[in-house]
């Protein structure tokens, strides 16, 4: 498929994939007047792509990790590292921490709404 294609089925900007493809996230081969050309699999890959970026995690590390994923054949990598293995936990770590910062920022915005909420309410009027 075409990158045009490719950009329709996974919702993510023919730019973005031109820098996936510099940042060697996403492989391409040319035809011989030099258009993209994907295979199915590509597909997988940029929504995979897209999860790491929204974990967090730069390019570089997504460079990384990537060769370490599953793809559609469902094969194990056979070239994760432990020093892999532990920036993605480190990784994993920070965005744990990161859960729990937005879950007290929201308890914070929950006991303010209660708050504002009990003052707006109309007193009683007693007969």
């Amino acid at each position: 498929m075409r990158i045009g294609e490719l950009a329709r089925r996974t919702g993510v900007s023919e730019r973005s994939l031109r820098y996936y493809e510099t940042q060697g996230l996403l492989r391409v081969e040319r035809t011989p007047s030099g258009h993209r050309v994907y295979g199915d699999w590509a597909v997988d890959r940029v929504i995979r792509i897209q999860a790491l970026y929204a974990a967090g995690l730069n390019s570089k590390k997504i460079a990384l990790l990537l060769p370490c994923m599953r793809d559609t054949d469902g094969g194990p990598s056979e070239i994760a590292t432990p020093q892999l293995v532990t920036e993605l936990a480190t990784e994993r770590d920070r965005i744990n921490r990161m859960i729990g910062d937005l879950v007290r920022s929201r308890d914070v915005l929950d006991e303010v709404i209660d708050t504002a909420s009990d003052r707006l309410r109309p007193t009683p009027v007693e007969p």
